[in-house]
């Protein structure tokens, strides 16, 4: 069953109603209104606000890595721990084969329901979880396979255990890590890029989005709690921060932080997993195809300055 979003409440009537004329046998009927409510669909997503794609790239019921691993990956291994404190469940890393290619694979975990949301932490990683996508990082340079990151994480976790351990340090060494490796790096963003959470990660030869995704250095809410003292479930100017931060995928490709954008089904990538992930791998192949003519050193070189450039 779909669950449905606030401004999609035109769209849930229709839906409603037209299966509410199949139960009753008037499958005409329920064919128009279900064809309305495609339509309808197809104009409300045409006109997203950065807000509304906020909420959408925060909807349960998109894709997140498990879904991206039994859809794009082969012979996935995981790999576990940092040799140092601990495992993190809020970071998924291994090994696999793309597309019949041996690659690492680093990407934040959610979580699918309540239970698993919990001992993922929300996709919001601890210092150990950053320190695990080191080692793959480190281990993958090792052996020449390319690292492909799925980035969809709040932002990392702030609590007083992580900064115990290390927390900004951990970021900065992951963020290092990326920048110095000598194989390809596709990051995609998958659903929220928040913050120092997701750079550590994204910092790639080449970053995609998905259409509905966001990418900014703090939420919205955050942003507009500093700025406008604006706080609470009824948040009245996290839509104001959403357009002024320029989140979406649109606004971030036209700055050069992003290169490319990964278009999902009508409605969003839960809509559809299938077709949304065969997109982001059609798309990655790509830019994996292209980087390969490139050697250590160039990608290496070429990464730095395009992180380098932005701002200029």
């Amino acid at each position: 069953m779909t669950s449905y979003l606030e401004f999609e409440g035109a769209v849930a009537a229709l839906q409603s109603s037209a299966e509410r004329a199949a139960a009753s046998g008037d499958h005409a009927e329920a064919a128009a209104l279900a064809e309305r409510a495609e339509r309808q669909l197809k104009d409300i997503y045409a006109r997203l606000t950065p807000w509304q794609r906020t909420q959408v790239a925060r909807h349960p019921a998109r894709p997140h890595i498990p879904h991206y691993l039994a859809g794009m990956f082969t012979e996935f291994t995981a790999l576990a721990g940092d040799r140092c404190f601990g495992e993190d469940p809020a970071i998924t890393a291994g090994l696999a084969r793309f597309r019949g290619r041996p690659v690492a694979v680093i990407g934040h975990a959610k979580g699918e329901d309540t239970t698993s949301r919990i001992r993922h932490n929300f996709g919001m990683a601890r210092p150990e979880g950053y320190r695990k996508a080191i080692r793959v990082m480190e281990l993958a340079d090792r052996f020449g396979l390319p690292v492909i990151t799925l980035v969809d994480t709040p932002g990392a976790f702030p609590g007083i255990d992580a900064e115990e351990r290390g927390q900004a340090e951990a970021i900065a060494r992951s963020t290092e890590a990326c920048l110095s490796l000598r194989v390809p790096l596709v990051a995609v963003i998958v659903g929220e890029g928040g913050s120092g959470g997701a750079v550590a990660l994204a910092t790639g030869n080449r970053v995609l989005m998905l259409e509905h995704s966001i990418y900014s250095v703090i939420s919205p809410e955050g942003c507009a709690s500093i700025l406008w003292r604006s706080t609470g479930k009824g948040n009245s100017r996290a839509a104001d921060a959403a357009e002024a931060m320029k989140v979406t995928a649109a606004d971030l490709l036209r700055l050069g932080v992003i290169d490319r954008i990964v278009y999902e089904p009508v409605g969003g990538a839960h809509r559809d997993h299938a077709l949304a992930i065969g997109r982001v791998a059609t798309a990655v192949e790509a830019e994996l195809q292209e980087l390969q003519a490139l050697g250590p050193d160039d990608l290496r070189r070429t990464r730095r300055e395009k992180f380098l450039a932005m701002g200029r």
